[in-house]
């Protein structure tokens, strides 16, 4: 055979041989050459003298090999965690969770990205890319992680008992077809054309322009939007207020959706339920919370009844995601660019299950710290019910004013 066939045989056959196939393929070609086959093979192929030898040994024990191995157990380069053998170690101490605030820790405070891993490791004389880095953190068990809020303090022991209170009322209150409110105020958002988190469809290669940076506009200020979800109607108010979150501005929302909402759907119902969070404006142990419905119940001849979740337990609230988690994927990815919009987007927040949303911007001014005085407080016509008085009360009219 000549080199010109041979070599026409092997450009045939090279786009299909494996590393093992090629060595035994050239083995038994120059077997059959016979003497002189092995020059010749590597002549015309450029496979090496001592690979074909090798693949020669090797046709001697084929029966004996694994058919679905390409080499033999044990054989081609060396892992890097096997030729090195502290990398191992010194990755995880690196990534350690407990070393993060370790003074001797090479990464404190730092985040342990896959690069600075790699420069750190290879300070310490290991020779790493970081591809290699992420592929040993994924062996070694470590993966991408965001932080998880799962920890809510030292759980109160009533705590429990509060949520089995709060919902035999809202249950009473919806068996009488009375109101029944969930309140809070949604986190305060600066106006203008600032980045809001979240994506929306634009023309492909045409993102909304918007602000590096995310300071204040003073002309523009911050929008405060607080919200009052009815749990039986799946009716939502939100009251978008450019002052102070204080209680007067909590209670004048709700007396907003009082008057535009809560009254012509429920008549002349004599009382009203309110659930609400410990803290915040319309807090427990907030002086001008209670006074403001005080008035309120003047005002309108209703007896409110106040229940408050236990502290540490807001996300419970049900206007957290029956209402504010709606209103946040209806604008995600759009610039809260004026009061204006944001009034639009929260009015067209809708939801398969009927969800609907009424907002309006409050102008009012309410000053902080204002004092609420001792006097003011024996005037209230509170009642406090027998279980945990400081978090379920009643405040009654002490006189019927115009409705």
């Amino acid at each position: 055979m000549d080199i010109d066939t041979l070599q026409a045989k092997y450009a045939a056959l090279a786009p299909v041989f494996t590393e093992r196939s090629r060595r035994l393929w050239a083995a038994t070609e120059a077997r059959a050459l016979g003497h002189g086959g092995i020059a010749l093979v590597e002549q015309a192929t450029g496979i090496s003298r001592s690979t074909v030898q090798r693949g020669m040994r090797e046709l001697e024990v084929v029966a004996t090999v694994d058919p679905g191995r390409t080499r033999r157990p044990g054989g081609g380069r060396k892992r890097a965690v096997d030729k090195d053998e502290s990398l191992l170690t010194d990755v995880e101490a690196l990534v350690e969770p407990t070393a993060s605030g370790d003074p001797d820790s090479p990464l404190r405070w730092t985040t342990k990205s896959v690069r600075r891993l790699e420069a750190e490791l290879v300070a310490m004389g290991h020779a790493i890319s970081h591809r290699l880095v992420a592929e040993i953190l994924h062996e070694l068990g470590y993966s991408l992680q965001a932080n998880r809020k799962t920890r809510e303090g030292a759980a109160h022991p009533d705590r429990d008992a509060q949520f089995r209170y709060i919902n035999d009322r809202v249950r009473r209150c919806q068996k009488k077809s009375r109101p029944a409110i969930s309140v809070d105020t949604k986190k305060k958002e600066l106006v203008g054309d600032f980045k809001n988190p979240g994506q929306e469809w634009r023309p492909k290669g045409n993102p909304e322009p918007v602000r590096v940076h995310d300071f204040l506009i003073p002309e523009q200020g911050k929008a405060i939007p607080y919200g009052v979800y009815d749990l039986q109607r799946n009716e939502g108010w939100v009251s978008v207020g450019i002052d102070h979150d204080t209680g007067s501005f909590a209670v004048n929302a709700i007396r907003r959706w009082w008057k535009v909402m809560g009254r012509p759907a429920y008549g002349a119902a004599p009382a009203l339920l309110i659930t609400a969070d410990a803290g915040g404006s319309n807090g427990s142990r907030l002086r001008l919370w209670k006074w403001e419905l005080q008035r309120l119940a003047n005002r309108t001849g209703l007896s409110i009844t106040v229940c408050h979740f236990p502290p540490g337990t807001s996300k419970w609230n049900k206007i957290e995601h029956r209402l504010f988690s709606h209103i946040a994927m209806n604008w995600r990815g759009r610039p809260l660019v004026s009061l204006a919009a944001i009034v639009s987007l929260i009015g067209s927040t809708r939801t398969t299950s009927g969800l609907r949303v009424r907002s309006e911007i409050d102008q009012g001014c309410y000053p902080s710290g204002e004092v609420v005085t001792d006097e003011q407080m024996a005037s209230l016509n509170l009642e406090r019910h027998r279980f945990h008085g400081d978090w379920n009360y009643t405040l009654h009219p002490r006189r019927a004013e115009a409705r």
